[in-house]
């Protein structure tokens, strides 16, 4: 499976630490899974309820897959929860990678609200 567009979320902190490194490791869970997880448009809104629901200092990231240079070839599309294919990075992200940034405030209900998500 092949998409141009793919997401990930994470603490703001993370991000700002992996901008001044130039790779984005992935969290305390991605490293004790060996992947970084990402999920694709259709995924991402429900992944964040499920592993990051009511968490504050969020940022969104999204990928260009065509950018991720020699990382590419550790993107693999497997399937998780539901059966659904999701998108793991086997080594680090590079920041060049990420052509866009969103913070995820919450609303009143404690729900992230998400920036309109571009079309793959």
């Amino acid at each position: 499976m092949t998409q141009n567009t793919i997401f990930h979320v994470c603490a703001r902190t993370a991000w700002d630490e992996a901008k001044s490194e130039g790779f984005y490791r992935g969290s305390a869970d991605d490293r004790r899974d060996g992947f970084i997880h990402f999920s694709d448009r259709t995924q991402i809104i429900e992944s964040t309820e499920t592993h990051h629901g009511g968490k504050k200092g969020l940022v969104l990231l999204t990928i260009a897959t065509a950018r991720l240079g020699k990382a590419a070839g550790a993107l693999r599309w497997e399937v998780s929860r539901s059966g659904r294919l999701f998108p793991h990075l086997y080594e680090a992200l590079p920041t060049m990678a990420v052509t866009e940034t969103h913070d995820l405030p919450l609303d009143a209900d404690g729900h992230h609200i998400f920036p309109p998500l571009p079309e793959d």
